[in-house]
């Protein structure tokens, strides 16, 4: 039996600052990562997928020159060797980063290999066995593939980052995020693109109004839509995938080359060995924890997307801030402290902070409500990005800022500004009043929230 002071499983955005923050203590700590350092992030979520989003952005603003008063002679062709060779070499820097960081910390042992309780506060890996008071689990999630789909060659968000060549016609199930920033891209890339989805509309959590304009924006770039799709299924042969879905309209069957499986993900709770041990998760396997992301064994937390308390990577950071802070600052941070916020990085992104639209119905607030569509944003306008609006919600009684969505060019960037007035629990009026750069598309928050009218 090692013995160590700390374990952390897994080295996604809060396990490596976590193992540092711990051994830089006095800790003896180990870190433990069965594959690649860095977790979903680094290697298959955002640092390549949005790699891949910047060459499929270049791609499409080759195509629009002449709207510019610019003149490309010939067809815009895309080289998927060159644009997976750039998104490998980020993410081959962004994983060696991790990984040297770790291995040169003092007072941290790095192990790789798959870790498993076998008892409470005893952790195996190759053949090792370990205790610590202190285990925290930041394995993250994987994505989930229905059992319908399990004998045909698909891809998941994982495989699709391999791909050399363009897909002649990819076919997407799910219409939530993965599936629709992947959709735009491919398109952008020159594929058929056909997404299926089992809901009436794509990203159901979003108002019907934003998942309307959303999709109206990715028909416009060629993308073919199949909603209210049941009982899908697919068929391979040699060269063809063809998918049966059971929709209200259109053909029962839809063929394509490839096959991209968005249909969510599942936390990495059940290989841990969770049974040999008193923690407690969901039927859907997250692991259960309290405000400070303890677990319901005294001496373990739980941290990232494995706990089912946000499922971002700046979530999964703030996890490991909360749990540092508590431990080793004196300062009780809470995860119930935490705003709401996340972004989808289609073009043009769609960012949502605070509380929904028929949230802020269904309560018994006074609610104000300023709207704008990117077409009557002056910076919008000159630079061809006109599509999508800036939504903001505000209490009337408190003059507090409760929630907005944006959905136009650099909105993921702009709406920080309204979450960081309502981190500072301020009125709305700092930032009405407030002098913004002109032109810019956040010199129109000001104007917004001047102009603010009954929510109907």
């Amino acid at each position: 039996m090692e013995t160590f002071d700390a374990i952390i499983i897994g080295t996604g955005q809060a396990g490596p600052s976590l193992a540092a923050r711990c051994a830089s203590e006095g800790l003896k700590t180990a870190v433990i990562e069965k594959d690649k350092f860095g977790g979903t992030c680094v290697n298959t979520g955002c640092t390549p997928t949005k790699a891949m989003v910047a060459s499929a952005k270049a791609a499409h603003m080759a195509r629009r020159g002449d709207d510019f008063g610019v003149e490309i002679s010939g067809d815009i062709q895309v080289d998927m060797k060159k644009v997976k060779a750039r998104k490998d070499k980020l993410v081959e820097n962004s994983t060696n980063g991790v990984e040297n960081w770790l291995r040169e910390t003092e007072n941290l042992t790095v192990m790789e290999g798959h870790a498993k309780f076998i008892d409470n506060h005893i952790v195996e890996v190759g053949g090792r066995k370990l205790t610590a008071e202190k285990i925290f689990i930041n394995t993250g999630a994987r994505p989930f593939v229905p059992p319908a789909l399990n004998h045909v060659d698909y891809m998941t968000n994982k495989e699709i980052l391999d791909l050399e060549e363009v897909p002649e016609h990819l076919v997407i199930i799910g219409g939530s995020y993965i599936g629709l920033e992947f959709g735009q891209m491919f398109r952008r890339f020159g594929s058929e693109v056909t997404i299926v989805e089992q809901g009436d509309r794509v990203i159901s959590r979003e108002t019907p109004e934003t998942s309307k304009i959303l999709q109206n924006i990715l028909e416009e770039e060629g993308i073919n839509f199949r909603l209210k799709a049941k009982c899908i299924s697919a068929v391979q042969t040699e060269d063809q995938m063809t998918v049966s879905v059971d929709c209200e309209s259109g053909s029962p069957q839809i063929s394509g080359t490839h096959l991209l499986v968005a249909t969510g993900r599942r936390p990495n709770s059940d290989n841990l060995g969770l049974e040999h041990t008193e923690i407690e998760a969901s039927d859907r396997g997250y692991i259960q924890t309290n405000d400070y992301l303890q677990t319901t064994v005294d001496g373990f937390w739980a941290l990232g997307d494995v706990n089912g308390k946000g499922a971002f990577t700046h979530t999964a950071y703030n996890d490991f801030e909360i749990v540092a802070a508590n431990l080793f600052d004196n300062d009780p941070r809470k995860v119930s402290d935490r705003i709401l916020n996340y972004a989808l990085y289609t073009d043009p992104s769609l960012s949502h902070i605070g509380m929904y639209e028929h949230e802020a119905r269904g309560s018994d607030k006074n609610i104000l409500i300023g709207y704008r569509e990117m077409t009557r944003i002056a910076r919008a306008k000159e630079r061809g990005e006109t599509k999508g609006f800036i939504k903001i919600l505000v209490d009337a009684d408190t003059e507090r800022i409760l929630g907005a969505t944006i959905l136009g060019v650099d909105g993921d960037e702009i709406i920080h500004s309204l979450l960081d007035v309502m981190y500072a629990d301020k009125p709305y009026t700092v930032i009405s009043r407030a002098v913004h750069i002109h032109p810019t598309i956040s010199e129109l928050i000001p104007t917004i929230l001047q102009n603010l009218e009954p929510l109907e």
